[in-house]
């Protein structure tokens, strides 16, 4: 079955920097677009980055210029480095193919905190 699994999450100061990864199954990776999205508490589920099969990445606006999307086709993989990490990036992170499907990963817990 399909499955995602993330990782990478933690407690980061302002400023600080981390590398989210997530791991997929049960589906051909290689023919399929990634996003990570991001959830904050009493928020919905919303889209911070993108990359296409070919690689063309798009970002939310307000992750632009610090976060960077990136796959890694023959490990099923997709990454995401975020730099110059923000209190309002506090969320927890899920990879997907897309914002619509069922299935989700637990998610990995993104704190941004002095």
């Amino acid at each position: 079955q399909v499955q995602f699994v993330e990782s990478g999450g933690g407690l980061v100061q302002p400023g600080g920097s981390l590398r989210l990864s997530c791991t997929t199954s049960g589906f051909i990776f290689s023919l399929s677009a990634m996003g990570w999205f991001r959830q904050a508490p009493g928020k919905q589920r919303g889209l911070v980055a993108g990359i296409s099969r070919p690689g063309t990445t798009n970002y939310a606006d307000s992750v632009k210029g610090r976060f960077t999307i990136s796959r890694d086709n023959a490990k099923n993989t997709v990454y995401l480095q975020m730099n110059s990490l923000k209190p309002e990036d506090t969320a927890v992170y899920y990879c997907n193919t897309d914002l619509n499907n069922p299935y989700w990963g637990q998610g990995t817990q993104v704190t941004v905190s002095s």
